[in-house]
């Protein structure tokens, strides 16, 4: 029996029928306050009001406040348009800022998704299956890796980076004609003079860092026997898997986001400056 239904039927059998509210509640195993309520309701409203109600709360204190969602939207629309981040971290970062109440990041999600700024992937990996690490001091590891640019003639060159593991704090990059492995030696060296030697290096399996899976034809390269002597561990990733340089490889994907938000330079002096200014 439908709600409505069984609703006017122990009305009807104590208001018509001569059933007593205890008699009612036995029968039809309900409690004698809800009768008395659906009697309340039934003499202010009449058959009306003995419709199920909302059992929604008629006030929610933990909505998010109109203008705060309308600037999670705004948020999302104006670091887009400059290549920054956009995701629901970024935009919490930029509410703290300006004092304005932060709500969890699934809400800023589900605000994102309802003003239709967020395209659903249903077959991407979902972040719980993710096995994450980090080193756990800063200089406890570095990541490196190179990635490839165009200048405005559409010049190919190629962006060398080293991420600490640990903060994720940028400390090198820069544009070279072609990265080589002794580009790599004197990057890892300079970073290294500003703030100290790693204890390990986390890079892929690149030439340019490894002759590893060349089996080591002419021996190690310049970057392994630099980074051997002064007795920092060497750490590849296996071939075919960059998650392991995730850090590094979603960092490129950032950098790209800004670099393609702004005009492309003539020269590889030009990009260094927009690459300072980016770090």
């Amino acid at each position: 029996m439908a709600d409505a239904d069984k609703n006017r039927v122990i009305v009807l059998a104590v208001v018509e029928g001569g059933l007593s509210v205890a008699e009612a509640a036995q029968r039809f195993k309900v409690s004698r306050r809800w009768i008395y309520a659906l009697l309340t309701r039934y003499r202010a409203e009449g058959v009306a009001g003995l419709e199920p109600r909302s059992r929604a709360p008629r006030t929610s204190p933990q909505t998010t406040p109109a203008p705060v969602r309308a600037r999670i939207v705004e948020l999302r629309d104006a670091l887009t348009g400059e290549g920054l981040d956009a995701g629901a971290e970024s935009i919490a970062d930029r509410l703290a800022r300006e004092d304005l109440t932060v709500p969890a990041t699934s809400t800023i999600w589900r605000i994102l998704r309802e003003g239709e700024r967020v395209t659903a992937q249903p077959r991407k990996r979902p972040r719980s299956s993710w096995t994450r690490f980090e080193a756990a001091t800063p200089n406890g590891c570095w990541q490196s890796d190179m990635t490839h640019w165009h200048l405005a003639d559409a010049t190919e060159v190629e962006i060398i980076s080293w991420l600490d593991d640990h903060s994720r704090f940028l400390l090198h990059i820069s544009v070279h004609a072609v990265v080589t492995a002794p580009i790599v030696t004197t990057t890892f060296l300079t970073t290294a003079r500003e703030h100290g030697l790693p204890a390990s290096t986390l890079t892929d399996n690149g030439l340019i860092y490894t002759t590893r899976f060349a089996n080591y034809k002419g021996g190690p390269n310049h970057f392994e026997h630099v980074i051997a002597s002064l007795g920092v561990k060497q750490k590849n990733g296996h071939p075919g898997h960059p998650q392991t340089q995730g850090k590094i490889e979603r960092f490129h994907q950032t950098l790209k986001k800004w670099l393609a938000a702004r005009p492309d330079t003539d020269t590889i002096d030009a990009m260094q400056h927009v690459l300072h200014t980016f770090q």
